[in-house]
């Protein structure tokens, strides 16, 4: 269990093949550690990728096993094109999936925009770290975090094996 007062350590990962060529600026991943941080989050971790399936496979591999973080948050390669794939990344690494995160960020975003019925971003749970599909636009991403941010300290306490009953913490 992480020592009381210590924050959780995050990793940010972006996933765009012109924002890893350099081609287009990265403006999600910013503002997602930016978030993260205003919510008591340390980024450990931040990196651009590639919209290939296998290198997000081996990050996300590595940054739980090897880095050892308690939350990644990916963003971009949630919706429809062929280069889309982080949630297929992500279902391959993980050992449970948790939809009612990705069907709350859906519900959020569905309120703003009918076209967030293309989101396929999931979450789910890797030898206790949480991995967070977010999309790839800087305000859909910001939306969606902000839908779930509230709820995720919660549920990593007890990834980490918080033993309190849920209806009194």
């Amino acid at each position: 269990m992480r020592p009381a007062g210590q924050p959780y350590r995050c990793g940010v990962l972006t996933l765009s093949d012109k924002g890893s060529r350099g081609e287009r600026e990265d403006t999600s991943g910013p503002r997602i550690q930016e978030l993260l941080r205003g919510a008591g989050y340390e980024i450990a971790v931040a990196q651009i990728l590639p919209d290939r399936q296998e290198l997000i496979e081996e990050t996300l591999k590595a940054w739980v096993d090897e880095f050892r973080l308690d939350l990644i948050v990916t963003t971009g390669g949630t919706g429809v094109a062929p280069s889309d794939r982080t949630p297929e990344a992500t279902r391959a690494v993980i050992e449970q999936e948790v939809p009612g995160l990705g069907e709350a960020m859906r519900l959020a975003s569905l309120q703003k925009t009918v076209q967030a019925v293309w989101s396929r971003g999931i979450a789910g749970i890797r030898k206790g770290c949480l991995i967070l599909n977010l999309p790839g636009s800087r305000r859909a991403a910001e939306e969606n975090l902000e839908a779930v941010l509230p709820a995720l300290a919660h549920g990593l306490e007890k990834l980490q094996g918080e033993e309190a009953d849920c209806g009194r913490m």
